[in-house]
């Protein structure tokens, strides 16, 4: 198995800077893989804990290091949505996958921060194809994402999930139909910025008219609280039903300042009180008008827009 950063045989351990520049690589599959970045750091830290866990010899006989990272990175991932099924169940409301900002605004932690931290953000980032990921079984999102997005061989795919490549091929088909099911066409980015802008003044000003207007009749808000803050434990469905639900919370608006951020690589928007992120807000927008609302604002989801 290779990487997208190709590192062939090359000797990880004679290159010292060589295994940490897998970092970013491994970072970037752990988040597609699990929509958490905390679960993320926490494989990529057991991944390298492995690592250096083998012997010397070991390693040595290793012919690709970033393949056996990957590898080893990948079962852990599949590990760790199988358990989350269950976890799940507990789950105090709807969750939803942790939201992450444009690099250039990621702001925990120290200003010299490792930037391998950091996630590559893409249409595969994105808060609408994350939510149809969590919805496949543990096999097909690591198949499919293994494959379509950081192109592995199925051959290659088989070794992480335990399967022939015929079935891991069968596996990554029927997440694509999946994927193809939710597909909505997106927008130039001018215009999503737009749409979301506008929903911003109007939220702002309270306007029922211009809100309800820039909503899809069949619009969906999802809101994430994890038990932890107060927020809708059910989808909310209609533009009517959505926008009752905002300006009861009005009270709460007008104490916030409300900014415009790329939010998982796509317009969005966050709430911010007393200089904190209390909610960001992902958007679906087809069209001119907002057909899907993603909230997250559990505190524990929000660490890379709050200054620590």
């Amino acid at each position: 198995m290779t990487t997208q950063s190709e590192p062939g045989t090359a000797r990880l351990d004679a290159e010292p800077g060589a295994i940490a520049g897998e970092r970013r690589q491994l970072t970037n599959l752990a988040y597609r893989l699990l929509g958490s970045l905390a679960e993320a750091e926490d494989v990529v830290q057991e991944t390298y804990a492995r690592w250096y866990a083998l012997s010397r010899e070991e390693r040595e006989a290793i012919r690709s290091p970033g393949a056996w990272l990957t590898k080893v990175a990948g079962r852990l991932c599949l590990n760790v949505l199988s358990s989350a099924r269950v976890r799940r169940v507990t789950y105090v409301g709807e969750w939803l996958p942790e939201p992450v900002p444009d690099p250039d605004e990621w702001i925990t932690g120290p200003p010299a921060a490792d930037p391998a931290d950091r996630v590559t953000l893409d249409e595969s980032v994105s808060m609408a194809f994350l939510v149809v990921l969590d919805a496949m079984t543990p096999a097909e999102r690591v198949a499919f994402v293994l494959h379509d997005v950081f192109r592995y061989t199925f051959a290659e795919i088989a070794d992480v999930v335990g399967r022939t490549p015929a079935a891991c091929r069968q596996l990554a088909s029927s997440a694509r139909r999946r994927l193809r099911a939710a597909h909505a066409p997106v927008p130039p980015a001018a215009r999503q910025a737009q749409v979301v802008r506008e929903f911003k003044q109007a939220l702002e000003a309270g306007d029922i008219d211009a809100l309800v207007a820039l909503l899809g009749p069949d619009v969906t808000a999802v809101a994430d609280g994890g038990g932890v803050v107060r927020t809708a434990l059910h989808p909310i469905e209609g533009a009517e039903r959505i926008v009752r639900s905002l300006l009861r919370f009005g009270d709460r608006v007008r104490h916030q300042t409300i900014l415009e951020r790329t939010v998982n690589g796509r317009p969005g928007l966050i709430a911010q009180q007393d200089g904190v992120t209390v909610s960001v807000y992902a958007f679906e927008v087809v069209g001119d008008r907002i057909t899907r609302i993603w909230a997250v604002r559990n505190p524990d989801k929000l660490r890379p827009w709050t200054a620590t």
